[in-house]
């Protein structure tokens, strides 16, 4: 099979290639990536900010030797944005200067994201945070994904050789509509259980103590289970790995963590909520917990 999924014959292989990226999944994401690859479908993936949604594309474009486009939604965007617009900055040279071609011929024509990917022989197109834009946008969005082609009135149609695959994500900040849902495979990516972030913490920083990665993964699962205004993602965690590394690189310190919770948790209401007494009740649980695991995976 030719394309961006040619190499992955299997779930396991993609899971590898994945992996190859330090992207670890489990079985149900490899499961769906491989399907929506072998049959050609979008994939919507959902979750919280931070779990890896839009990491899954840049890993499957690596693992995939093809070009990640990426299109992030906003409010607002329209067609111009996402598929194409005019150069009129060089349309209005050329005319000055007297050039004969046609005005709107290819060679003053801007590509945006939607159709890059219809003229990249491989590529994997990323529709980024798609909830954030409205349901003008959404429905020109499936009619998109129905064919892979468009229309250029000066130009003629587009269409893709071979449809290239899709991942769609969404923060969950309002509900899809149900048909683009229907034209779409889709997984909910949730945050990750303690031994899966730790695994992630250690592909991507293999120079961290394994100590404190691990209670810097407990602590941020704990977190995560009070009523805090945005729970930290993975990415925090990484980022808050480090910081401890430099801090306090033999293990969870009050002082240490204190100082830093800033890389960690981005809202004041949150900060406000882990002091003193509070901070170090959940360090305490943190480390407990850390070392309760450690020894289950001895």
């Amino acid at each position: 099979m030719s394309g961006v999924d040619g190499g992955f014959g299997s779930v396991a292989a993609v899971s590898e290639a994945l992996r190859g990226e330090r992207y670890l999944v489990d079985g149900g994401l490899a499961t769906v990536v491989f399907l929506a690859l072998r049959l050609r479908r979008p994939l919507l993936v959902e979750g919280e900010p931070g779990v890896g949604k839009t990491e899954l594309a840049r890993a499957l474009a690596a693992a995939s030797g093809a070009s990640l486009i990426r299109l992030q939604c906003y409010e607002g965007i329209d067609v111009h944005h996402a598929l194409y617009d005019w150069d009129y900055p060089r349309q209005l040279l050329h005319l000055r200067s007297g050039g004969e071609e046609a005005l709107y011929s290819e060679q003053f024509l801007i590509r945006r994201p939607l159709l890059e990917a219809l003229a990249t022989p491989r590529s994997v197109l990323l529709i980024d945070e798609l909830d954030r834009a409205d349901d003008e946008f959404e429905a020109f969005l499936l009619e998109f994904l129905s064919d892979f082609q468009v229309t250029i009135p000066e130009v003629g149609v587009v269409r893709a050789e071979l449809p290239p695959p899709v991942i769609i994500t969404s923060n969950r900040t309002r509900d899809l509509h149900e048909a683009l849902k229907r034209r779409c495979f889709y997984h909910w990516i949730d945050h990750p259980e303690l031994e899966r972030e730790v695994a992630i913490a250690r592909a991507r920083l293999p120079q961290l103590p394994p100590t404190l990665v691990r209670q810097v993964c407990a602590f941020v699962g704990e977190l995560r289970w009070l009523d805090l205004y945005r729970a930290p993602g993975v990415g925090e965690t990484l980022d808050w790995a480090q910081a401890m590394a430099e801090l306090s690189p033999g293990g969870l310190e009050p002082e240490a963590v204190s100082l830093a919770l800033g890389s960690l948790l981005k809202e004041r209401d949150d900060l406000d909520r882990l002091r003193g007494e509070a901070l170090e009740a959940l360090i305490e649980k943190a480390q407990r917990r850390a070392a309760e695991a450690s020894d289950e995976a001895a």
